[in-house]
């Protein structure tokens, strides 16, 4: 009896002394002591709260609620939508009007500060963010980007009898605030082509202009290749986003080629759209050049902004990415 009891009792302070050496090896769990800690909320920039705060935090401390407005003033929506994920009052205080309607009113300065004004009351329940998120607008501060791929046989030669390559080439678009826009078709990558996608270009770089037109989120947008035969490429595209407000990406509807008269082709370049406006999809004013609507090609545009274009996934070769889903 006692030798049962004497090694019951070792195992018992065995045991009681493994817990206590286990618990030197426990994970610390820090968030668990906030539970039951009522976090007072900050008041925005411009509260008509009279109730004194000291905020804990150092850079509020540092920084007065005035030059902090001013900063947010001067950053892009982009900008103001990161800034907002970093604390409580950066977030209420972003939700200011004014920064919005400052985005708003550029960003769709053609259609009018009245038009806009109507809008955002009976569309937008007039807010200025809400009107920002929901309402469609082409992004001019990057490139939409459209990847296409296809197979292409090959010449049989030494021990490879069926040889295939895969051929990626790629459309540009970037689009302007003054209702102009530029298009490269090419096979470089968008590190490369970013550099040349604006007006200033040579005529080896291959860079055309054209203009379009916004309506609600359909794109008409047309140019006119010059030559001896000049002939005028009309884009239909769709406007949507990933998420609310991204506005990423294009959905290419149709991509025709038409020939016009010389009339025509002499005409201002900004009355291009107005000639081919209401032209069927295979229609063309001059015999030698006929309509052409292309099938192949139609991947949907990825909006890259310009300071992502030096590590955007499009960069990589066919050997790493053979095919590009745009989501």
């Amino acid at each position: 009896m006692t030798s049962d009891y004497a090694l019951k009792l070792s195992a018992e302070l065995e045991s009681v002394s493994r817990v206590r050496a286990a618990q030197f090896f426990v994970t610390q769990r820090p968030w668990l002591d906030l539970y039951g800690v009522n976090v007072r909320p900050v008041a925005p920039f411009g509260s008509a709260s009279s109730k004194p705060f000291v905020d804990p935090a150092l850079i509020h401390r540092c920084l007065p609620d005035e030059l902090l407005f001013e900063i947010f003033s001067r950053m892009t929506p982009y900008a103001l939508g990161r800034a907002a994920c970093v604390c409580r009052k950066w977030r209420y205080t972003i939700r200011n009007p004014m920064f919005w309607r400052n985005a708003c009113l550029k960003a769709w300065q053609f259609s009018g500060v009245v038009e806009n004004y109507r809008a955002l009351h009976l569309r937008y329940d007039g807010s200025w963010r809400k009107m920002w998120l929901l309402r469609p607008r082409i992004r001019t501060d990057g490139l939409y980007v459209s990847r296409n791929t296809y197979i292409r046989a090959g010449v049989a030669e030494w021990k490879i009898t069926n040889p295939v390559h895969v051929v990626c080439y790629f459309r540009y678009l970037r689009f302007y605030p003054s209702g102009r826009f530029l298009y490269k078709n090419s096979s470089q990558k968008v590190k490369d082509v970013a550099k040349c996608m604006n007006f200033r270009a040579s005529k080896v770089d291959c860079v055309f202009g054209g203009h379009y037109t916004l309506s609600e989120d359909k794109v008409e947008a047309a140019l006119l290749y010059p030559g001896l035969r000049p002939t005028v490429l009309r884009i239909r595209l769709r406007l949507r986003g990933t998420t609310a407000g991204a506005n990423n990406r294009m959905d290419l509807h149709s991509l025709v080629t038409s020939g016009v008269n010389d009339n025509e082709a002499n005409g201002p370049d900004e009355d291009i759209l107005g000639v081919v406006g209401g032209w069927q999809e295979d229609e063309t004013h001059n015999p030698d050049v006929p309509a052409i609507s292309h099938k192949r090609g139609l991947t949907p545009f990825v909006f890259i902004p310009f300071e992502e274009v030096e590590t955007s996934v499009l960069n990589l070769p066919v050997d790493r990415m053979d095919y590009y889903v745009p989501g």
